[in-house]
């Protein structure tokens, strides 16, 4: 069942290790990644399945062809490692952080990880 992998992105993390006014507009620098990542999946750059989670001003973001955006109530590190633990043992996971905390709690439930500029 789980024979896709998945990416899951750290949108406000990713969004943030560019210095390009991002401040400014967080939900449209958000709208921007989402679509760097859907061309990506449309070019068979990515993973199987490319979830990007948003959180505070991003909200509002919609999904589109090749990335599912998904938003966090509250901390999207959080939602992160819950959409991690959802997926069990059986999937590979690839979580795109610079966060040293986040990277610590993912990969101990089994994801892998990498940098922001992997996806940039």
């Amino acid at each position: 069942m789980h024979g896709r992998d998945l990416l899951v992105v750290d949108g406000a993390n990713v969004v943030g290790s560019v210095p390009d006014g991002w401040w400014r507009d967080r939900r449209a620098a958000a709208e921007r990644l989402r679509d760097r990542l859907a061309t990506r999946a449309a070019d068979g750059e990515e993973g199987d399945e490319v979830v990007l989670v948003v959180e505070g001003a991003a909200r509002g973001v919609a999904s589109v062809p090749g990335v599912r955006v998904v938003e966090a109530p509250g901390s999207g590190d959080d939602r992160i490692v819950e959409l991690v633990a959802a997926e069990g043992p059986g999937r590979r996971c690839v979580v795109v952080t610079a966060d040293r905390e986040l990277r610590e709690r993912v990969t101990a439930l089994g994801a892998e990880v990498a940098g922001p500029r992997s996806v940039r």
